[in-house]
């Protein structure tokens, strides 16, 4: 069924309405050799409040500080009606330990020079950005909390963080009477399924919207690369890698990822969508996804990316992708179709017989 970005849903277990698709904001601002300059970065984000588009993600190192920044200046006249995530622990300023990091110090000053980029007095959306393997999780949790009954922030969340974690916090959070944890940010694509192993279904069980990062691989999925570009340098012209060289290093690029770019071309060609509209719409399709984060740096781009709200597809087009692209879930995830497990039950029938 299509949607539109007005087609609002609630934000994991809290009473948040959003967008089916958020507008990622790490594209606003040139400060890191790409992106999209001011005036383009309005455009952007014009177009897609004016289609009903409320829910906007950013992060307070994206493009050095300037996505919250140009947001700031958007945000002037209709803050009231946008729900503002953005992130922290990211290292602030080099040489200074403690300008990165999860732990208190780091929080409350991150979000204290966020507000004053936005130009608000709260943020609805507070991620943990990162984790660190190092910070007690309750000193996070408590951190959190107290920015909530500050009226500093509305809800908080995690990203990039292990199940094993994010389960663990919200049973101590729900415990000891803290503000729930309500998203979770990961990356999640086509190309990129591990989240099902765990993350996912966690989320699910634990009252977490899912936030996919990067729905179209890095661009993969949108069908710009080839397999000529499997041998793309991975340094560009300033030192620095340029794009094709930055999927390479990730491992976006590889054959069998352009094998399941392959796959989303002829379904895309099937339903006389593009590539970039099928990827993202199959992130939509689990039922686990809240609303995918797209990283429009043009209108064009943009105007794509909100295409995928009205792809429909067919039961044998899912089929296809999913198969192009499953992963094994691994134990003890696939122990109900394995030798054991049917070794397993067999005994179990036994056993009862005897009984």
């Amino acid at each position: 069924m299509s949607l539109t970005l007005d087609t609002y849903r609630l934000l994991g277990r809290s009473g948040l309405r959003v967008s089916p698709l958020a507008l990622g904001a790490a594209t606003f601002g040139t400060d890191w050799g790409w992106g999209a300059e001011q005036d383009e970065a309005r455009k952007l984000f014009d177009s897609y409040v004016e289609r009903g588009g409320n829910f906007i993600d950013t992060a307070d190192t994206y493009t050095d500080g300037t996505s919250e920044r140009m947001l700031g200046e958007f945000t002037r006249d209709n803050r009231e009606s946008l729900v503002l995530a953005t992130k922290y622990s990211t290292l602030r300023r080099p040489g200074d330990p403690n300008s990165g990091g999860p732990h208190r110090k780091n929080m409350f000053r991150s979000v204290e020079t966020s507000l004053r980029r936005l130009n608000t007095d709260y943020l609805d959306l507070l991620y943990l950005h990162v984790w660190d393997f190092t910070t007690p999780v309750e000193e996070i949790l408590r951190g959190m909390d107290d920015l909530v009954r500050q009226g500093k922030v509305l809800h908080v969340a995690m990203s990039n963080v292990p199940a094993w974690q994010v389960s663990r916090m919200q049973a101590i959070a729900d415990l000891r009477g803290w503000s729930p944890l309500v998203a979770l940010q990961i990356e999640y694509s086509l190309i990129q399924r591990t989240g099902e192993r765990d993350l996912i279904p966690m989320a699910r069980e634990m009252g977490l919207g899912v936030m996919p990062y990067s729905p179209l691989g890095g661009g993969v999925l949108t069908g710009k690369y080839s397999r000529d570009d499997l041998t793309a340098t991975t340094v560009g012209s300033d030192g620095g890698p340029p794009r094709k060289g930055h999927n390479l290093t990730l491992g976006n690029l590889s054959e069998h990822n352009l094998t399941i770019a392959d796959v989303v071309k002829e379904v895309a060609t099937e339903l006389g969508r593009t590539p970039g509209q099928v990827g993202l719409a199959w992130t939509l399709q689990n039922p686990g996804v809240t609303a995918p984060i797209i990283g429009a740096r043009t209108i064009t781009q943009l105007e794509d990316n909100l295409g995928a709200l009205e792809v429909d597809f067919t039961a044998s087009q899912l089929a296809r992708l999913d198969e192009a692209s499953a992963i094994g879930l691994g134990i003890p995830h696939n122990l109900l179709t394995s030798d054991f497990a049917r070794i397993q039950t067999r005994g179990d029938m036994k056993l009862e017989a005897r009984r």
